[in-house]
């Protein structure tokens, strides 16, 4: 036996008029375009992120590594000066 709702008539309920809607079809739309957007740019983040951390750790950390090698050099020299009694500063580069 079909269902009958309040007015009478067979059908699938008060649901069934509502999704024939210009309105929600609408709305169904702009919802499915919201979520690929979404999906798309977080994507691309995702992409972005680790072609930049790829290349913070190729270039930069090499850098930062090679930077405190030469600081530790200047303050060895400069504690061996120190030790060797040479009251003259070293130049510094």
């Amino acid at each position: 036996m079909a269902a009958v709702d309040r007015s009478g008539e067979k059908g699938g309920g008060w649901g069934k008029g509502l999704a024939d809607s210009p309105l929600y079809q609408k709305a169904r739309r702009a919802a499915s375009n919201s979520a690929r957007f979404s999906q798309k740019l977080m994507w691309s983040t995702g992409k972005a992120a680790w072609i930049a951390g790829t290349t913070f750790l190729v270039l930069v950390v090499p850098l930062i590594i090679e930077m405190d090698r030469e600081q530790q050099m200047v303050d060895l020299e400069s504690q061996q000066a120190g030790l060797l009694g040479s009251s003259a500063p070293l130049p510094s580069k």
